[in-house]
């Protein structure tokens, strides 16, 4: 029986993440529930699988998801100190990690320290502060599983291989919603098109970064750290099928790659599971749907994204954390039509020449260059709006 803190469980990775623990009672128990402010899902999620504790960070929320679970054992915190507390429980044999964006870097660096394995669903931990998660955890002896699908891929592809036998990585994306277009169109697209997300089915803010190829940008990043690979062996194709999940090419020229239905249940399950690997109920890929697998290479003058994603991994240093906290607050920016598609890109540059350098951070300086690139990022959104007017 391995015990779960699932963080950020109200989210798509963490209700697809419930899902795979429902399935499987004799393996999987739930210990931690986390959410930020969605008390009522929370409340419903501790009500069925009865964890040990729930952390809801919006603290206002907390008298709404006490008095819902007065009646039950369920221990009830607030506050996103209380979810690096509860991480390190001894009940805890392994943390999901799957709140969004920066926010979730305190409480897997915490587990970390307490030497809880990791289930990684939170790219931006490793693009953020990639050399200091990695450094702690191997410090600690923990290991950390990718849940994205990309690189669950090449770590079911590395299982019995000498890593050092890696010649490329290569990153499949589907291309999103807006496969094919040119700036001409995408000047005038809104929230709603680029939610539209061809395969998968995801969070508000990811549609947006597959849109945009940030997600794959930032993919890259956290490929990086995860595999301790150079950026020169590391490449991004679209495959827009989105059945070969990645491939790994070796030093004999030979390659390997992961395929499946774009389910994001199975690297949760894989990852969760880990080292065992498990049977489902999951819909097995049939070739017959698919005759015709097709690969291209990206568009990177139109989906600048890319290339600003490459541009901050081969500068490293803070760099990739002014990138990831621009691309936050401009996204955030743009569902809500206060920005353009192709102003998002622009602002994310202005952005990432602003925010003083620093090439050896510290987490405080992390935490200091994300603040500062969100600011600047604030700023040119408003900028934005008031030449609308």
């Amino acid at each position: 029986m391995k015990r779960l803190a699932i963080l950020g469980s109200t989210g798509s990775i963490g209700t697809q993440a419930l899902e795979v623990v429902a399935a499987h009672p004799e393996l999987f128990e739930v210990e931690i529930l986390s959410a930020h402010s969605n008390a009522e899902l929370l409340i419903e999620q501790a009500l069925q699988f009865k964890p040990n504790a729930v952390v809801v960070t919006d603290e206002q929320k907390y008298i709404q998801v006490k008095e819902a679970l007065s009646s039950s054992p369920v221990k009830v915190f607030a506050g996103s100190k209380s979810l690096e507390e509860v991480v390190q429980w001894d009940g805890v044999d392994m943390v999901l990690g799957a709140i969004l964006g920066f926010a979730g870097l305190s409480s897997v660096l915490a587990a970390i320290d307490a030497g809880k394995h990791i289930a990684l669903a939170n790219k931006e931990t490793l693009v953020v502060a990639g050399e200091l998660v990695m450094e702690r955890a191997n410090k600690k002896g923990v290991r950390i599983i990718p849940v994205d699908s990309e690189h669950s891929a090449i770590f079911q592809c590395l299982v019995g291989e000498d890593i050092n036998n890696i010649e490329k990585v290569i990153l499949t994306a589907s291309g999103g919603p807006f496969l094919g277009r040119k700036t001409n169109y995408l000047v005038n697209v809104k929230a709603s098109h680029a939610l539209q997300h061809p395969n998968w089915t995801m969070g508000a803010k990811i549609s947006i970064d597959s849109a945009t190829l940030m997600n794959k940008g930032l993919e890259l990043i956290e490929a990086k750290w995860l595999f301790g690979l150079r950026n020169d062996q590391m490449d991004v194709v679209v495959h827009p099928q989105s059945i070969a999940h990645s491939f790994v090419q070796f030093i004999d020229g030979s390659m390997k790659a992961q395929m499946g239905l774009p389910d994001m249940k199975l690297p949760i399950q894989y990852a969760l599971a880990w080292p065992l690997r498990i049977n489902n109920n999951f819909k097995r890929l049939d070739f017959k749907d698919f005759p015709k697998l097709s690969f291209e290479q990206p568009d990177y003058k139109t989906f600048r994204n890319l290339v600003l994603a490459k541009e901050a991994m081969d500068k490293a240093g803070n760099a990739p954390c002014v990138l990831n906290a621009a691309n936050e607050v401009v996204v955030h920016a743009f569902l809500q039509n206060k920005v353009g598609f192709l102003e998002m890109s622009e602002m994310i540059e202005k952005t990432m020449a602003s925010v003083a350098f620093v090439e050896h951070p510290t987490l405080e300086d992390y935490q200091h260059s994300d603040a500062e690139a969100r600011n600047y990022a604030s700023e040119f959104v408003k900028k934005s709006q008031l030449s609308i007017y």
